[in-house]
């Protein structure tokens, strides 16, 4: 092939595959797809995240605590405490300094956790309890005992501002119907209420008679506010619609920042700590697994017994013949083969040397002849018998007849 139909050939595989290359792109079509990663690792850790930054842009100074004892050094004065974690495990003592906080100034929001026992007079949440609130299921609600209410909550949380007009509320009667499962919230010179989506499916009710302001959909109240020394306290039937995913539904946030405005914020996400056995449960249960199966083993082992036991036998039937068998055996077991063979040829030759004197000062081999006179044993007997035992240890049978090999021996001389 010449130079120049190779280069023939190359430029016409260029200009295919050119060619080739401008028909695909052609036939290529460019397209956007979005790929979601879920919620980010703060966000899934931090269920308020969403509206402690929410806060934030509002201009309001916000901190996070995750305990009560942050209450010890909290200003009452100008501060709102949010509780929205789980106060299951709260003592009557952290209750009562929650409301002596309340009480010097300080505004204290809380969720209603438990719901009303007729039986035993008490729901069992310490501070419900302490401030005469009951929460009831709304399927379960008697209205001759509990009227909802239709009073509004007071302009900008002015504990000292008055109710919203009933005009106001009258104009937006029709729009409430419309909603029947959304909380309206009025407020005064506000021609629209607004909503909040609470759980429908809780409904408080002050039994006490102190609240002095509350919002409630079409048939349940879901939120009280009552005054409580110089502060102010307020009860909300759930805490969902502050959440990442809820706190973007119809006005959520803006009643977070309602009911928070002119004021610090702290965030108190847990009433309680976790103890270590709680937190190893959540984040190493597979660990504890293990340890479980491993102690579970070593105690089946410790257990079990290594062979049969075996009763003592009794004093009257032990004979001589069983002590030297026992004594045999407890030889051959710590002291081994060579111990007892050894024994038996060095008796063999002090009994040589009771009948043969000067038998020590002989070679091997004329002992050897000596013992075979003496014994009328053949000389091949003689040295299998008393040549030095192996290391190694014998098989049963050829131990066996070397003993007896050595025993003939020595009753013969």
């Amino acid at each position: 092939m010449t130079r120049r139909l190779q280069l023939a050939l190359g430029a016409s595989l260029l200009l295919l595959l050119g060619v080739l290359g401008i028909y695909l792109l052609s036939k290529l079509t460019p397209y956007q797809e979005t790929l979601k990663h879920g919620p980010a690792p703060e966000a899934q850790a931090n269920p308020y995240l969403a509206a402690e930054q929410f806060l934030r842009t509002q201009g309001l100074q916000v901190q996070r605590a995750d305990g009560l004892s942050i209450i010890s050094d909290l200003p009452s004065a100008g501060h709102t405490l949010l509780l929205l974690g789980d106060r299951q495990r709260m003592t009557p003592k952290q209750s009562a300094r929650l409301l002596a906080w309340a009480a010097k100034g300080g505004h204290l929001l809380f969720v209603a956790e438990r719901l009303w026992d007729e039986q035993d007079g008490k729901s069992g949440d310490l501070l419900l309890d302490s401030l005469g609130i009951q929460q009831y299921q709304a399927e379960d609600l008697d209205e001759e005992n509990n009227p909802a209410p239709d009073e509004p909550l007071p302009v900008d949380g002015d504990p000292q501002s008055a109710p919203a007009a009933d005009g106001a509320a009258a104009a937006a009667d029709d729009e409430n119907h419309a909603y029947p499962e959304l909380t309206q919230l009025y407020l005064e010179n506000e021609e629209a209420p607004a909503y909040i989506n609470f759980d429908p499916d809780f409904h408080l009710y002050d039994a006490e008679n102190r609240a002095h302001a509350w919002a409630n959909s079409d048939a349940a109240t879901h939120l009280l506010q009552l005054y409580h020394g110089d502060g102010l306290i307020s009860v909300i039937s759930d805490s969902w619609i502050w959440q990442n995913q809820s706190i973007g539904e119809y006005d959520n946030a803006w009643l977070l920042w309602y009911m928070s405005q002119d004021s610090q914020v702290t965030l108190l996400y847990r009433a309680d700590r976790d103890d270590l056995l709680s937190l190893v449960l959540e984040h190493f249960p597979q660990a504890l697994v293990a340890l479980a199966l491993l102690l579970a083993f070593g105690l089946w082992h410790l257990s079990m017994r290594q062979g049969p036991l075996l009763l003592p036998a009794s004093r009257n039937r032990r004979q001589l013949q069983e002590h030297l068998r026992g004594s045999a055996e407890f030889l051959l077991r710590h002291n081994g083969q060579q111990s007892l063979l050894q024994g038996l040829q060095q008796d063999i030759q002090r009994r040589a040397r009771h009948r043969h004197p000067g038998f020590e000062r002989l070679a091997v081999a004329e002992q050897w002849q000596v013992l075979s006179r003496l014994t009328r044993q053949p000389s091949r007997v003689i040295s299998q018998a008393m040549r030095p035992p192996p290391k190694q240890r014998l098989a049963a049978a050829e131990f066996t007849r070397q003993v007896a090999n050595l025993q003939t021996l020595r009753n013969a001389l």
